[in-house]
């Protein structure tokens, strides 16, 4: 819990706490790095993406109420890379745009940590 705003800490927060309090100073990726490479971010669902690719939006058939509870998330990265991430909801009832574009984003954002982490342990590599 983040005492200053009374709000749960993520698992980043958290790991990153338990790093600094055990006194981990070498290299490493942080929250913080993965925010400042990411320069933009775009959310849509696959029905969007239908509509934009065709100009038809099938809504009342199951395939466009599926097509409506995918959510994607495409990170473009500092450098033109981009990354995507995507939720998918199994019940029409509890699709929430919010909470599926969060999950998307964080979906996304595992593979920019994984991205980071090579490019860091590439530089590691060089200077060794």
């Amino acid at each position: 819990m983040n005492m200053a705003t009374n709000t749960p800490l993520t698992d980043e927060q958290s790991t990153e706490a338990a790093i600094q309090r055990a006194g981990k100073t070498a290299p490493r990726v942080t929250l913080m790095d993965i925010e400042a490479v990411v320069t933009s971010e775009f959310y849509f669902t696959a029905s969007d993406g239908v509509f934009g690719a065709s100009n038809y939006r099938p809504i009342s058939d199951r395939s466009g109420v599926a097509l409506g509870l995918l959510t994607f998330c495409v990170l473009v990265l500092r450098n033109g890379f981009t990354v995507t991430g995507e939720s998918a909801c199994a019940s029409p009832e509890n699709f929430d745009a919010q909470i599926g574009c969060d999950i998307a984003r964080k979906n996304a954002r595992e593979k920019v940590w994984a991205l980071e982490g090579y490019l860091l342990k590439q530089r590691l590599h060089v200077v060794e």
